[in-house]
């Protein structure tokens, strides 16, 4: 430790020597078209060897000793740009990039090349282009962000329409999903079907499966960082859609021209439409639709300073026939300030509201009517700051803080019943530290500090065995004022350290090397395979302990034909701590004491990561595959409260193989086709293993969990995407997307449940003939069409 601590204090003197020897170049990078500033921009410097890159708010920064150098500005899909610059003095200068057109051969200009894959210390990162994105196929033509990640390596889902994904072995609880720095706590609409992100209000996303950077935390596995538009600042425009199940539109222009922006976008399905329309009474008068409402405003106060306002709100709506009704969805809202300290001190001061509700129940004039009312509200204060020291050495440090306030249950009507409320505090501290040893090496460490503290007003029980309680054990009751502290975990525990290294080979190869320890204090509480609208999430307390998690991650990275092509291949092996799982025959719905009917484990993942993208040229797209394995191991006190008899089992979403294909391709200037190829392993499930009749009704006995696969899973789909060129001086243009989901109508197991034999006369018989009968989401082909416009 004594050594560790003394090579950080080596750096940190390396990076304060020589400050006064410096100059600064400074600035924003900017879309030349909307204004728009652009993230992950490189800005490279041949003659040192060097560079930096735009942060999420498009900043950069960079020290260098006095003399003349180009600078070279690089982004993938606009044009480059390049500058000699003499620094004899601190100076500001803002870029405007301009997108690049599409070619139709595969010359690459050699000032264009990016090499980011393999340059920079981040590893275990999946980014995706939003407008790749929208040229891909996609499910009844709503092009989906997360469903669209899922098709790289590490990243799945337990089947088709299921709430969530899964990281490298990871709970789908264990993703930490930010849209604007906010927190989503489910990112789906319509069970599953489609995510919540318009991606028409999307500028930016990236997914940290491994490395992850200090300034992230609370999560175990990922981090999904979403960006939203700013807002175009130079003229009004707008952009939207008219597809199969849903329409959308988004407006945004300036307030103050070059100074303040606005962004607005809204998006309805009408399934619910569709439904009325049908002669069959049972359809006619249910409902089913969604609704999303993104917004977002900034202002530039000056050189220093700028602020960002940005909201979201989504429902899912869901009827039937009057005699029953069912609602979710999240909202959330960031308001942010941007200071620059000084040109090499950048700060962001940021404050975050973030909801989840669901409420189910019956209509009020019904004689026995009943609403059920369930929230998750959390308020957080970020403090960041990014020091950009020189062209060597980068720091970033600062504070967060989130107060939760958990509703698990409130039901009103007929009867009326409340779950007491929780509530808990995690503060937390983090630094972090990029230091370029030199052009071949680099290496990023950090360290975050957590704490968690479950609050009162509460009324506890104590059990007789605190760590794996049972509802018929109750030793007494504990009464708890507001605020009052009933657990803390603010120990050594809370130490979350993060390193990673990345070695040059040369300018095309790269082996990279990364650890980091991740917590999480609050859980998915869920029975089911995939997490349900209504699950509940729980705080760690004086019966359920944080997660955490250890992972070691180490890939080659290699980029081919001046980097048209980027290559990686990864490893990666995790360690769990502190799993929830739910015990046998749990109880989860309503229950007061939710602490009895779950247990703590360990888990362990491990696979490797094979991923090979074309990101140049008329053909673009990828080819990814996963082989990985996923187990859990949960004891209790005596094997019948163990989960397979405590030996270790796969994980609901264990998937040995993965592999995807993903592909688009230039035909003209007009069209354009893309292809998408999914084959996966099918998932675990537990089948009965015996039976025995009481009367007329099959009791299945089940033993081993997860005991079976489904069988496995793949599916082809299509697109073509017709897109007219644009007459100039005319501002609205439009295009057409066609679709094909499910090309050769593979009927893909989601899951198999098992149900008595009927006889000849399709009455159910009573011996013990029972059949396994297989559930399948989509057996058909399923086309799309959809019109897009702009203006």
């Amino acid at each position: 430790m004594k050594r560790a601590l003394l090579f950080c204090l080596i750096l940190l003197s390396n990076a304060a020597i020589g400050q006064n020897d410096l100059f600064t170049l400074s600035g924003y990078i900017r879309d030349a078209g909307t204004g728009e500033e652009l993230i992950g921009v490189n800005i490279v410097v041949p003659e040192k060897g060097t560079g930096t890159s735009t942060n999420s708010y498009g900043y950069y920064s960079i020290s260098l000793p006095p003399g003349t150098y180009t600078f070279s500005v690089q982004y993938i899909g606009y044009t480059s740009q390049e500058r000699k610059i003499t620094l004899d003095k601190n100076l500001k200068l803002n870029w405007e990039l301009k997108e690049s057109s599409t070619q139709l051969d595969e010359v690459v200009v050699e000032s264009e090349k990016i090499d980011r894959n393999v340059s920079s210390v981040e590893m275990s990162v999946a980014q995706l282009d939003v407008k790749d994105v929208k040229k891909m196929p996609a499910l009844l033509g709503e092009v989906d962000i997360i469903r669209s990640l899922t098709l790289l390596p590490g990243i799945s889902t337990v089947g088709e329409a299921s709430n969530g994904f899964n990281v490298r072995g990871g709970n789908t609880d264990q993703n930490l999903i930010l849209l604007d720095e906010a927190p989503i706590y489910n990112s789906s609409h319509l069970f599953g079907f489609f995510s919540i992100f318009n991606a028409d209000a999307v500028k930016d996303v990236k997914l940290y499966k491994g490395g992850i950077p200090s300034r992230y935390g609370g999560r175990l596995s990922s981090v999904v960082d979403v960006r939203q538009k700013d807002g175009n600042n130079r003229e009004f425009s707008g952009t939207g859609g008219i597809g199969l199940l849903s329409s959308r539109l988004l407006v945004e222009g300036p307030l103050v021209k070059e100074k303040s922006a606005f962004m607005f976008a809204g998006r309805r399905s009408y399934a619910d439409i569709f439904l009325g329309l049908s002669p069959n009474e049972a359809l006619s008068q249910n409902t089913l639709y969604f609704y999303d409402f993104n917004a977002k405003l900034n202002y530039i106060l000056g050189d220093k300073d700028r602020l960002y306002l940005s909201g979201y709100y989504g429902r899912d709506i869901f009827e039937i026939n009057d005699l029953f009704g069912f609602n979710w969805g999240n909202a959330t809202t960031s308001l942010r300030w941007n200071h620059l300290f000084s040109d090499q001190l950048f700060s962001n001061f940021t404050l975050i509201f973030s909801d989840y509700t669901y409420a189910l129940g019956t209509p009020e004039d019904d004689a026995f009517n009943f609403r059920l009312e369930s929230t998750i509200q959390d308020y957080h204060f970020k403090n960041q700051y990014t020091w950009y020291a020189n062209a060597k050495s980068e720091f970033e440090f600062g504070m967060e803080g989130i107060y939760y306030r958990f509703k698990p249950g409130t039901i009103t009507g007929t009867v009326e019943m409340k779950l007491q409320e929780e509530y808990a505090l995690e503060p937390s501290l983090y630094f972090s530290h990029e230091y370029k040893f030199s052009p071949l090496f680099t290496l990023q460490y950090g360290l975050r500090y957590s704490s968690f503290y479950n609050l009162g007003s509460q009324v506890k029980n104590i059990y007789q065995n605190q760590d794996l309680p049972e509802v018929d054990e109750v030793v007494e009751t504990r009464t708890y004022g507001s605020g009052e502290v009933i657990k803390a975990y603010n120990g050594l525990e809370g130490l979350e350290p993060r390193i990673a290294l990345n070695y040059r080979i040369d300018d095309e190869k790269s082996v990279k090397l990364s650890y980091n320890r991740t917590r999480q204090y609050i859980h998915l509480i869920s029975n089911t395979t995939a997490p349900t609208p209504v699950d509940l999430y729980r705080p760690a307390g004086m019966h359920i302990k944080p997660a955490t998690v250890n992972q070691v991650a180490a890939g080659y990275f290699q980029n081919f034909m001046d980097n048209q092509y980027e290559f990686s291949l990864e490893g990666y092996y995790k360690d769990f701590q502190n799993i929830v799982d739910y015990r046998n025959g749990a109880e989860l719905i309503f229950n007061e004491t939710i602490e009895t009917e779950i247990l703590s484990g360990i888990g362990r993942s491990y696979g490797l990561e094979f991923y090979l993208r074309k990101q140049q040229g008329r053909l673009k797209g990828w080819v990814s595959y996963t082989l990985s394995k996923t187990e859990l191991k949960v004891e209790g006190v005596n094997p019948m409260q163990a989960i397979n008899a405590g030996e270790w089992y796969p994980a609901n979403y264990d998937k040995r193989h993965d592999i995807s294909v993903v592909l688009n391709y230039q035909l003209t200037k007009k069209w354009d086709i893309g292809l998408n190829f999914t084959y996966q392993t099918g998932r675990p499930i537990t089948p009965p293993e015996g039976k025995f009749q009481i009367e007329d009704y099959v009791v299945p006995i089940y033993r081993d969990r997860n005991s079976y696969r489904i069988p496995d899973y793949h599916r082809l789909d299509l697109s073509a995407n017709y897109t007219p060129p644009k007459v100039e001086g005319k501002k609205f243009y439009s295009s057409w997307s066609i679709g094909i989901y499910n090309v050769y109508a593979r009927r893909n197991a989601y899951s198999i449940y098992f149900e008595q034999q009927d006889n000849a006369n399709g009455a159910t018989t009573t011996n013990l003939n029972t059949q396994a009968v297989q559930l399948s989401i989509f057996g058909t082909i399923i086309p799309s069409v959809t019109w897009n416009f702009n203006f």
